[in-house]
């Protein structure tokens, strides 16, 4: 058996990765949001490995949740990201500073 330590661990290295891959990379937006997704992923293992520590199923009950609300942010996300590409032929993070409606 698995214990707890080795899956906050993970989760810890995880977490770490992803938000310096939304620090260093402040360029391309695709490599952003797929930083963001690495991010919720890290924190859904933290929820099932406490929900499996604890017994308790209502930590994996919200992962499913929270993996809804993320795979919606991701198709919203990329919509977007085409519509910028195709007024701007761009997805350079400091040439979409200049947003006007």
């Amino acid at each position: 058996m698995i214990p707890l330590s080795h899956y906050l661990i993970v989760g810890a290295l995880l977490f770490a990765i992803s938000v310096v891959g939304i620090f260093l990379n402040r360029k391309n937006l695709v490599i952003i949001l797929m930083a963001i997704e690495l991010l919720l992923l890290a924190a859904n293992m933290n929820f099932v490995a406490f929900s499996h520590y604890l017994q308790d199923l209502s930590g994996q009950v919200f992962v499913f949740f929270i993996l809804t609300v993320a795979a919606a942010e991701a198709a919203i996300g990329l919509a977007i990201l085409i519509v910028l590409f195709r007024t701007r032929r761009s997805i350079n993070v400091q040439d979409l500073d200049r947003l006007k409606g």
